[in-house]
Protein backbone atom coordinates (compact mmCIF):
# COMPACT_ATOMS: atom_id res chain seq x y z
CA UNK A 1 0.00 0.00 0.00
CA UNK A 2 1.16 3.50 -0.68
CA UNK A 3 1.48 6.45 1.69
CA UNK A 4 0.12 8.80 -0.98
CA UNK A 5 -3.48 9.29 -1.99
CA UNK A 6 -5.26 5.89 -1.83
CA UNK A 7 -5.77 4.18 -5.18
CA UNK A 8 -8.15 1.58 -6.53
CA UNK A 9 -7.32 -0.40 -9.66
CA UNK A 10 -10.58 -1.16 -11.46
CA UNK A 11 -10.81 -4.03 -13.93
CA UNK A 12 -14.04 -4.78 -15.75
CA UNK A 13 -15.62 -7.09 -18.29
CA UNK A 14 -18.64 -5.69 -20.12
CA UNK A 15 -20.81 -7.23 -22.80
CA UNK A 16 -23.21 -4.45 -23.74
CA UNK A 17 -21.46 -1.42 -22.22
CA UNK A 18 -23.42 -0.98 -18.98
CA UNK A 19 -20.62 -2.33 -16.78
CA UNK A 20 -18.26 0.14 -18.48
CA UNK A 21 -20.69 2.95 -17.68
CA UNK A 22 -21.00 1.80 -14.04
CA UNK A 23 -17.23 1.65 -13.42
CA UNK A 24 -16.83 5.05 -15.06
CA UNK A 25 -19.35 6.50 -12.62
CA UNK A 26 -17.68 4.68 -9.70
CA UNK A 27 -14.35 6.22 -10.70
CA UNK A 28 -15.91 9.72 -10.83
CA UNK A 29 -17.37 9.35 -7.35
CA UNK A 30 -14.17 7.83 -5.97
CA UNK A 31 -12.24 10.82 -7.30
CA UNK A 32 -14.63 13.11 -5.43
CA UNK A 33 -13.80 11.12 -2.28
CA UNK A 34 -10.07 11.68 -2.82
CA UNK A 35 -9.36 8.19 -4.18
CA UNK A 36 -7.34 7.74 -7.35
CA UNK A 37 -8.36 5.11 -9.88
CA UNK A 38 -7.12 3.34 -12.95
CA UNK A 39 -9.59 1.51 -15.20
CA UNK A 40 -8.69 -1.48 -17.37
CA UNK A 41 -11.10 -3.36 -19.62
CA UNK A 42 -10.78 -7.13 -19.72
CA UNK A 43 -11.33 -8.69 -23.12
CA UNK A 44 -11.21 -12.20 -24.50
CA UNK A 45 -7.76 -11.66 -26.02
CA UNK A 46 -6.17 -9.25 -23.52
CA UNK A 47 -4.47 -10.38 -20.34
CA UNK A 48 -3.51 -7.24 -18.44
CA UNK A 49 -1.08 -7.31 -15.56
CA UNK A 50 -2.59 -7.18 -12.08
CA UNK A 51 -1.82 -3.89 -10.34
CA UNK A 52 -0.78 -5.47 -7.05
CA UNK A 53 0.45 -2.10 -5.74
CA UNK A 54 -3.06 -0.60 -5.63
CA UNK A 55 -4.66 -0.27 -2.21
CA UNK A 56 -7.67 -2.20 -3.53
CA UNK A 57 -8.37 -4.10 -6.74
CA UNK A 58 -11.97 -3.99 -7.91
CA UNK A 59 -13.26 -6.49 -10.45
CA UNK A 60 -16.62 -5.63 -12.04
CA UNK A 61 -18.20 -8.18 -14.34
CA UNK A 62 -21.39 -8.52 -16.32
CA UNK A 63 -23.42 -11.71 -16.45
CA UNK A 64 -24.21 -13.63 -19.61
CA UNK A 65 -26.32 -16.78 -19.55
CA UNK A 66 -26.00 -17.17 -15.80
CA UNK A 67 -22.23 -16.74 -15.54
CA UNK A 68 -19.85 -13.82 -15.24
CA UNK A 69 -18.00 -13.15 -18.47
CA UNK A 70 -15.07 -15.52 -19.15
CA UNK A 71 -12.48 -12.70 -19.22
CA UNK A 72 -13.47 -11.74 -15.66
CA UNK A 73 -13.39 -15.35 -14.46
CA UNK A 74 -9.89 -15.83 -15.89
CA UNK A 75 -8.68 -12.54 -14.42
CA UNK A 76 -10.07 -13.39 -10.99
CA UNK A 77 -8.08 -16.64 -10.95
CA UNK A 78 -4.86 -14.65 -11.57
CA UNK A 79 -5.85 -11.84 -9.24
CA UNK A 80 -6.30 -14.21 -6.30
CA UNK A 81 -2.75 -15.49 -6.67
CA UNK A 82 -1.28 -11.96 -6.65
CA UNK A 83 -3.42 -9.91 -4.24
CA UNK A 84 -4.69 -10.82 -0.76
CA UNK A 85 -8.47 -11.23 -0.51
CA UNK A 86 -8.69 -8.32 1.94
CA UNK A 87 -7.59 -6.06 -0.95
CA UNK A 88 -10.08 -7.41 -3.51
CA UNK A 89 -13.61 -6.18 -4.18
CA UNK A 90 -16.06 -7.60 -6.70
CA UNK A 91 -19.13 -6.12 -8.34
CA UNK A 92 -21.54 -8.27 -10.30
CA UNK A 93 -23.65 -6.42 -12.87
CA UNK A 94 -26.84 -8.34 -13.53
CA UNK A 95 -30.55 -7.87 -14.01
CA UNK A 96 -31.42 -9.87 -10.90
CA UNK A 97 -30.09 -6.93 -8.87
CA UNK A 98 -33.06 -4.89 -10.14
CA UNK A 99 -35.17 -6.42 -7.37
CA UNK A 100 -35.00 -5.22 -3.75
CA UNK A 101 -32.62 -7.18 -1.54
CA UNK A 102 -30.61 -8.55 -4.48
CA UNK A 103 -27.60 -6.25 -4.18
CA UNK A 104 -25.61 -8.41 -1.74
CA UNK A 105 -23.89 -11.78 -2.00
CA UNK A 106 -26.56 -13.25 0.27
CA UNK A 107 -29.41 -11.90 -1.85
CA UNK A 108 -28.00 -12.25 -5.36
CA UNK A 109 -27.77 -15.79 -6.69
CA UNK A 110 -25.20 -14.95 -9.40
CA UNK A 111 -22.84 -13.18 -7.01
CA UNK A 112 -23.33 -15.80 -4.29
CA UNK A 113 -22.61 -18.66 -6.70
CA UNK A 114 -19.54 -16.91 -8.13
CA UNK A 115 -18.07 -16.43 -4.68
CA UNK A 116 -18.94 -19.99 -3.70
CA UNK A 117 -17.39 -21.47 -6.88
CA UNK A 118 -14.18 -19.51 -6.43
CA UNK A 119 -14.00 -19.68 -2.63
CA UNK A 120 -13.28 -15.95 -2.65
CA UNK A 121 -14.04 -13.86 0.43
CA UNK A 122 -13.40 -10.33 -0.83
CA UNK A 123 -13.28 -7.18 1.26
CA UNK A 124 -16.48 -6.10 -0.49
CA UNK A 125 -18.95 -7.90 -2.75
CA UNK A 126 -21.94 -6.16 -4.30
CA UNK A 127 -24.40 -6.55 -7.15
CA UNK A 128 -25.59 -3.67 -9.30
CA UNK A 129 -28.51 -3.82 -11.69
CA UNK A 130 -27.69 -3.51 -15.36
CA UNK A 131 -29.63 -2.40 -18.42
CA UNK A 132 -32.20 -4.34 -20.41
CA UNK A 133 -32.08 -3.37 -24.09
CA UNK A 134 -33.88 -5.93 -26.23
CA UNK A 135 -33.55 -3.97 -29.52
CA UNK A 136 -29.74 -3.92 -29.16
CA UNK A 137 -29.42 -7.70 -28.63
CA UNK A 138 -28.79 -10.27 -31.31
CA UNK A 139 -31.72 -12.61 -31.93
CA UNK A 140 -30.33 -15.48 -29.82
CA UNK A 141 -29.44 -13.20 -26.90
CA UNK A 142 -32.89 -11.62 -27.01
CA UNK A 143 -34.58 -15.04 -26.92
CA UNK A 144 -32.43 -16.23 -24.02
CA UNK A 145 -32.96 -13.07 -21.98
CA UNK A 146 -36.70 -13.12 -22.67
CA UNK A 147 -36.81 -16.71 -21.39
CA UNK A 148 -34.95 -15.70 -18.23
CA UNK A 149 -37.25 -12.70 -17.78
CA UNK A 150 -40.31 -14.92 -18.18
CA UNK A 151 -39.04 -17.12 -15.35
CA UNK A 152 -38.09 -14.16 -13.14
CA UNK A 153 -41.21 -12.08 -13.81
CA UNK A 154 -39.47 -9.39 -15.84
CA UNK A 155 -40.47 -7.62 -19.06
CA UNK A 156 -40.45 -9.66 -22.26
CA UNK A 157 -41.67 -7.14 -24.86
CA UNK A 158 -38.93 -7.08 -27.56
CA UNK A 159 -39.14 -3.27 -27.73
CA UNK A 160 -38.28 -2.86 -24.04
CA UNK A 161 -35.32 -0.71 -23.04
CA UNK A 162 -34.92 -0.14 -19.29
CA UNK A 163 -31.89 1.06 -17.40
CA UNK A 164 -32.26 -0.61 -14.02
CA UNK A 165 -28.99 0.75 -12.64
CA UNK A 166 -29.65 2.70 -9.45
CA UNK A 167 -27.10 5.49 -9.77
CA UNK A 168 -27.56 6.53 -6.14
CA UNK A 169 -26.60 2.98 -5.14
CA UNK A 170 -23.51 3.26 -7.37
CA UNK A 171 -22.58 6.45 -5.50
CA UNK A 172 -23.17 4.68 -2.17
CA UNK A 173 -20.96 1.82 -3.35
CA UNK A 174 -18.19 4.29 -4.19
CA UNK A 175 -18.42 5.63 -0.63
CA UNK A 176 -18.03 2.09 0.76
CA UNK A 177 -15.02 1.52 -1.48
CA UNK A 178 -13.49 4.84 -0.46
CA UNK A 179 -13.98 3.96 3.21
CA UNK A 180 -12.24 0.63 2.64
CA UNK A 181 -9.09 2.24 1.27
CA UNK A 182 -8.98 5.24 3.58
CA UNK A 183 -9.49 3.32 6.82
CA UNK A 184 -7.56 0.13 6.03
CA UNK A 185 -4.38 -0.41 8.06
Amino acid sequence: MTSERPRIAIYFASHDGQTRKIVGRLAEHLGAHGVGTTITELTADASPAVDARADLVLLAAAIRYGFHLPAARRFLARLRSEVPERRIAVVSVNLTARKPGRQTAEGNVYLRNWLKRTGLRPALAAAVAGRLDYPAYRWFDRMMIQAIMTISGGPTDPATVIEYTDWQEVENLSQKLATLVTTAP
